[in-house]
């Protein structure tokens, strides 16, 4: 049986699972569902069509499934699909989509810490973490396993590619490749992220191959277009080089760029 605290108010409607806990002064409307093992805090606000999957854990005062704050909303919101095994902390905000029919879509175990916000018709993939402050706006998409700094800033439409890392403060306003370190403003990219490959337990040979290909991308001063047929040629059976070919074929915004090299030393005071 689910425990709620006497003080919160859960509609009778509500999708609970059994072993739901539910702390004091927490808000959950009609068309939520919760799975099991999923721990909510004190002081949410489960709203709208919202859909919270199992051993989940929401911190105090997140508000999940607010309506969309895009303008052109209208009439009946979207959706707000959250997967298994997520921690929401302090005060995060996730809307859902911005119309009806739409949805903004979290997977499966990402950290998503305190104040940051997912806005509507975003997609977020799996083993994400956005630090503190972190914002995405609307229609963002992040591939499993990226780091969004905290107090970065993430421009409507950008796709972030898988394993890459985001530094804090940054604002990113193109696309930003996978396996990617970028940071500034506007964000640009510094190389591989090596340390998140290692983590991840990608290859020597792979990561050699991804150096490669960051060098033939960014440091030749080739237009993307032809970057992309260059690497096409060369991806050979490594599935993480075609998959970054893949993703420079879907770009619409555009990719950050590589910084320059002379920018890319800080020189030692002293």
């Amino acid at each position: 049986m689910s425990t709620l605290h006497p003080t919160a108010l859960v509609d009778p409607q509500a999708d609970l699972a059994a072993d739901v806990t539910v702390g004091p002064y927490t808000l959950i409307g009609p068309r939520v569902r919760v799975g099991p093992g999923t721990t909510i805090g004190p002081h949410v606000i489960l709203e709208g069509s919202t859909t919270l999957g199992a051993r989940c854990h929401v911190f105090a005062g997140a508000i999940l499934g607010a309506p969309s704050q895009d303008l052109k909303a209208k009439g009946q919101p979207g959706a707000l699909s959250i997967g298994d095994d997520n921690i929401i902390r302090e005060y995060a905000t996730l809307n859902g989509g911005t119309a009806a029919g739409s949805a903004t879509r979290v997977g499966n175990n990402n950290l998503i810490m305190a104040y940051a916000h997912v806005a509507h018709d975003c997609v977020v993939g799996n083993r994400c973490i956005i630090a503190n402050n972190g914002t995405l706006a609307g229609h963002v998409t992040l591939e499993d396993s990226v780091i969004i700094g905290g107090l970065a800033a993430v421009h409507q439409f950008v796709r972030i590619g898988r394993l890459a890392i985001i530094g804090g403060c940054s604002k990113v306003v193109q696309d930003v490749v996978p396996f990617a370190m970028a940071d500034g403003h506007p964000a640009r990219i510094y190389g591989v992220n090596v340390i998140g490959l290692r983590r991840a337990g990608i290859a020597p040979a792979t990561r050699r191959q991804l150096q490669a290909a960051f060098r033939l991308l960014f440091g030749r001063g080739l237009a993307v277009a032809g970057a992309r047929r260059a690497l096409e040629r060369q991806a050979g059976d490594s599935p993480e080089v075609a998959h970054l070919v893949a993703f420079l074929r879907q770009s619409r915004r555009g990719i950050c760029r590589g910084i320059r090299r002379e920018a890319a030393t800080t020189p030692v005071l002293g």
